[in-house]
């Protein structure tokens, strides 16, 4: 098998794109063939080369590696000779007609109750007539003459497919400025290339009824390439998810914290049988078929992709993580805070809970219960059994329990309301840095602090 992902570098990658990507690579390991990423950009205007360098930066975040790499612009020369092939065969043929010229014509096909089409008016066009106009500073754009019928194949996604070419107008595969479109490039790179095997989304069906017909008037074989369609994705409530890619961009996903085996887990499971499970690609290749693909939209929902993204983080060891931890942070630190991670980011704001300065939280009616803790506060060296101890004590002391007596020693230690067990974060903490934190909070409380046990 080959496969390729060919993205047009018009813009950054989607979690669509990303899907399509992910589904390539995964056929091609599972089955030990070749996986080629070949950037579609033929399209000078739209195409920018940081497009594409970030294109290719996203692909290696999310795990893919590329058998083979290609860009089109560098194979211009392919495109012209089968050109001058179709054109030889009478299956390429000019037009002259402007694009003002063409709206007219569609609209009063529209007002006669026919389908809009192309009426192949060019086709009478004698060769006189076109050098003349050709001379008279006029640029044809070149239109591929469709078989009469129908175009057939077992997609490998939805099954039979069938497209009536009769009701297609000619598609151009030439700008008048002699640039080639992706309807027509892709089969040729598809077929130079030996693509054994195409997937992409549920969008392209109808590109793939021409670009067969276009395959076998290069001299292919139909038959030796196989064609998958999976289904388009919609938001949680069943939307059109592209109005929000910009939000679901891999670029913006990244960002924002998932982990690359989290996205790729879901995206691979998305809209079939499968229950997600985080993993790079390459760990989740032997186990993808097509044959699971569900023949419906698939919803993409942003929270099942943040509970798998927490899920994966809360079983990360230490080994995995130790080169994104900040400098200083041990395991002990990492075993008290993963549970606590919906995004990793969050584990430097932890770091600075355990080692920096923060802002303890006091109020007037806790002034007594932290003064109480601060005079309670055990000797050293504290470990997990320091927490209970102490709250014990100063629960008996101050006759306040549950959350009146945890929440303010949290907000006072910590300055959050909620995070990872005391017991074990109160030892890195420390209890200096501790006595410290229930000073600050009982004079950001408004209560003068007083006694010997507090430091001044």
């Amino acid at each position: 098998m080959k496969l390729r992902f060919a993205p047009s570098p018009t813009g950054l990658l989607h979690v669509g794109n990303a899907r399509a990507a992910l589904a390539n690579f995964c056929l091609a390991r599972r089955h030990g063939g070749q996986f080629v990423l070949r950037l579609d950009d033929t399209d000078v205007e739209r195409g920018k080369p940081e497009y594409a360098a970030a294109i290719e930066e996203d692909l290696h975040w999310l795990g893919l590696t590329w058998d083979g790499f290609a860009r089109q612009t560098d194979r211009l020369a392919l495109y012209a000779a089968a050109a001058e092939k179709l054109k030889a065969s009478g299956r390429l043929y000019p037009c002259l007609e402007t694009e003002e010229e063409l709206a007219a014509k569609r609209e009063q096909r529209v007002r006669q109750g026919k389908p809009p089409l192309y009426d192949r008016a060019a086709l009478k066009m004698t060769k006189e007539q076109l050098d003349r106009a050709i001379a008279n500073g006029k640029s044809p754009h070149w239109r591929f003459l469709l078989a009469n019928g129908s175009v057939a194949w077992r997609d490998g996604v939805l099954g039979p497919r069938n497209v009536k070419l009769s009701s297609l107008s000619d598609p151009v595969l030439i700008r008048a400025d002699g640039s080639f479109l992706y309807t027509f490039t892709s089969v040729v790179d598809d077929l130079e290339m030996k693509i054994t095997d195409v997937v992409r989304g549920e969008d392209h069906v109808t590109n793939t009824g021409i670009q067969l017909d276009i395959f076998a008037a290069l001299g292919g074989d139909p038959a030796r390439i196989g064609f998958a369609h999976l289904p388009l994705l919609t938001d949680a409530d069943g939307g059109p998810l592209s109005k929000r890619l910009g939000s679901m961009g891999l670029r913006q996903l990244r960002r924002d914290g998932v982990e690359p085996a989290a996205l790729a887990g879901y995206l691979l499971a998305l809209g079939s049988s499968a229950d997600p499970v985080a993993g790079m690609p390459a760990d989740l290749a032997p186990d993808y078929a097509l044959s699971r693909v569900s023949h419906s939209a698939a919803r993409f929902d942003l929270k099942q992709l943040l509970a798998l993204n927490r899920k994966y983080l809360h079983g990360l060891d230490f080994t995995t993580v130790r080169d994104r931890l900040p400098d200083g942070a041990g395991e002990d630190f990492w075993q008290a805070v993963r549970g606590n991670l919906d995004l990793f980011r969050e584990s430097r704001d932890w770091w600075n809970v355990v080692a920096g300065d923060i802002m303890p939280v006091g109020d007037a009616a806790d002034a007594d219960l932290l003064r109480l803790a601060a005079e309670t506060a055990p000797e050293g060296p504290w470990d997990e059994a320091t927490w209970p101890a102490w709250t014990a004590r100063v629960g008996q002391g101050s006759g306040r329990k549950g959350k009146l007596l945890y929440l303010p020693l949290r907000r006072a230690l910590t300055g959050e309301d909620h995070g990872p067990d005391l017991k074990v974060l109160l030892p890195l903490i420390g209890r200096d840095k501790a006595l410290r934190r229930l000073a600050l909070a009982i004079s950001n409380s408004g209560v003068p602090p007083h006694g010997s046990a507090l430091p001044q």
